[in-house]
């Protein structure tokens, strides 16, 4: 895992991606999905961002072909414009 001093930004209430961790889990590094249909409200992605001097696992809502990612900091949701 490789950590960066880079913070994403919050902009519009929203985080800008800042420099991404890669930080695979045992399922992502067999090509495994966390639910049989890869669908889901809570998926753990392979990636952490640095934000708010904290680390954070970036997860993602994805039912259909379209997803959103987000991080949960302090008890709150915030999605990312691009991820």
């Amino acid at each position: 895992m490789t950590d960066t001093k880079k913070d994403a930004k919050l902009t519009d209430g929203r985080l800008s991606p800042g420099d991404r961790i890669d930080a695979p889990l045992w399922w992502h590094e067999q090509g495994l999905s966390q639910t049989a249909s890869g669908y889901g409200a809570k998926l753990t992605t392979r990636w952490k961002i640095r934000y708010d001097g904290r680390i954070y696992r970036i997860y993602c809502t994805q039912y259909g072909n379209a997803g959103s990612c987000w991080i949960l900091a302090k008890g709150k949701k915030i999605f990312f414009w691009d991820f």
